[in-house]
């Protein structure tokens, strides 16, 4: 079992793994901070002046040392807007990094064409001549 733990654990697949996760993580503080510090204070001006992070619904206010029971609309919609952005900037990302493949592809996948040298060029120019007598 361990040598099997050891194989799985040193296959490439799973650096990759690791490194995307490391990524992903960096990758979802820079959005966090795009949408918490530049695009909602724009809805909120937008809209009034409203931060969503603070919108809330008081099930039950508090009482002495008991803290209120809320529901945080505003912190939802704030995470709903957080993943569509981390959504879309990922999805754009990855559709970069396929028409970059695909245009290595196609120019990779090209025939080169072999350059014909002067004597070939002669030859041919002399066939053409010698079918036009005929």
């Amino acid at each position: 079992m361990f040598k099997e733990f050891k194989e799985f654990a040193l296959k490439g697949n799973v650096f990759d793994l690791a490194i995307a996760v490391v990524i992903g993580g960096a990758f979802g503080k820079i959005v966090s901070s795009l949408v918490d510090d530049i695009i909602m204070p724009i809805i909120g001006a937008l809209t009034g002046g409203i931060n969503f992070s603070y919108l809330q619904f008081v099930i039950q206010e508090s009482k002495g040392d008991t803290p209120a029971i809320t529901l945080n609309y505003g912190a939802f919609i704030q995470s709903a807007i957080d993943f569509l952005i981390i959504t879309f900037s990922i999805f754009m990302f990855i559709k970069l990094i396929n028409r970059l493949k695909r245009k290595r592809e196609a120019h990779e996948s090209e025939p080169e064409t072999p350059k014909v040298s002067d004597e070939v060029l002669l030859l041919q120019e002399i066939r053409d001549l010698l079918k036009q007598k005929q």
